[in-house]
């Protein structure tokens, strides 16, 4: 039954499926500020999500996984009763196939379209491996979908539209005139290294802290005008849906494809800064700025590394320079453990809380003040 709707790939030969990006991944790394010129040949990444009703989640996620490992495709891809949320990497020829499948598969028909997927240079090597799984919401908000849907999401503006409200809110935010608040709904460390002018970003580690958040913060938004944005929309789905049930807002609107589509049309726009990727590449790029700095020499740096203490998976920020002098981590904490922990025998890594995680608070309360607002800061 799944076999049968796997695409034909008898006319595509080994090498164009798989795409040469494989002989070349070492490369790609060492200079990795070039791979968005390099990467535009060797493959793609395809990023996408639909809110549709699946009653056989469980088939669903057998026919992605034999689909996906078909077209030797990697990255991830989450499946629910409430719909799919997928981000796969290959060559050009396999992505392009992958999205024909998916517009074809009755299940996503008339609600799945080409615009929908959001594509950057990259390829399989940008993830370790394939995961496929079926989980109980399609993006970890950790709220039951039943309870807040995507149904009752904001209004959607495009990337025009979106960016005329902007440009609009910074005029009148100048003048202290402004009733909207501009909010990005992503983690601390993605809007570290890029975002729009202008905004509130919320000094969260995960989107399942988005609610309370909110919660926290609701006489922020009262009476206010709120465009949200995040990396694809995805997000800003089940957050805009969230923050209109509290019923503070005047209007909620949301960025419709996200910051993705937004930088294909207005590259050198509102946004500043690199656009945070959840792969190996990091971050993309469409314009010069660097907005954030070294976590230790203060010089200005956008590309994070993995801390280098084998027990801890935070993002970190060290400059070249800094790197060189053995400043590879990402607090004291983990630098010190990594100067005297050796590796363990089983090669297990292991999460751990160090420093950053443990001073950063589960919610923050934002001390934004209604002036801060009405000027844009």
């Amino acid at each position: 039954e799944i076999s049968w709707t796997l695409p034909d790939t008898s006319h595509v030969s080994q090498e164009d499926l798989t795409s040469v990006i494989f002989f070349f991944v070492n490369i790609l790394f060492l200079f990795a500020y070039l791979c968005h010129a390099v990467g535009s040949q060797v493959g793609d990444v395809l990023l996408y999500y639909c809110y549709c009703e699946v009653r056989d989640p469980e088939k669903l996620c057998a026919w992605q996984k034999a689909l996906c490992q078909h077209l030797h495709l990697t990255g991830k891809v989450r499946v629910a009763s409430e719909g799919i949320n997928g981000t796969v990497g290959g060559s050009k020829v396999a992505t392009s196939l992958y999205v024909k499948v998916m517009l074809s598969q009755p299940l996503f028909k008339n609600i799945l379209c080409q615009e929908d997927f959001k594509s950057s240079a990259g390829g399989a090597h940008c993830f370790p491996d394939l995961r496929v799984g079926v989980f109980k919401e399609i993006v970890p908000m950790g709220i039951d979908p039943k309870i807040v849907s995507y149904k009752e999401t904001g209004i959607h503006l495009s990337p025009q539209e979106f960016h005329r409200e902007v440009e609009q809110y910074l005029s009148q935010a100048t003048q202290g005139q402004s009733d909207t608040i501009l909010l990005d709904c992503r983690n601390f460390y993605e809007s570290k290294i890029g975002h729009f002018q202008g905004c509130l970003a919320p000094d969260i580690r995960k989107f399942s802290y988005f609610p309370s958040y909110v919660d926290e913060n609701l006489e922020l938004f009262k009476d206010k005008r709120v465009l949200m944005y995040c990396t694809g929309g995805i997000r800003c789905e089940r957050g805009s849906a969230y923050l209109r049930s509290k019923a503070v807002c005047r209007e909620v609107y949301q960025l419709k494809g996200g910051i993705h589509k937004y930088l294909e049309e207005f590259p050198d726009g509102f946004y500043r800064g690199k656009l945070f990727v959840f792969d190996d590449r990091y971050a993309i790029c469409s314009n010069e700025d660097i907005i954030s700095a070294c976590r230790y020499c203060g010089v200005l740096w956008d590309q994070y590394k993995l801390c280098s203490s084998q027990h801890c998976r935070q993002l970190v920020l060290t400059c070249p320079s800094c790197c060189n002098k053995g400043l590879t981590a990402c607090c004291p904490v983990c630098q010190e453990k990594e100067l005297k922990v050796t590796s363990r025998a089983s090669g297990q890594i292991l999460k751990e809380e160090c420093e950053c995680t443990r001073r950063r608070p589960r919610v923050p309360i934002e001390p934004v003040s209604p002036r801060m607002l009405d000027t844009g800061k």
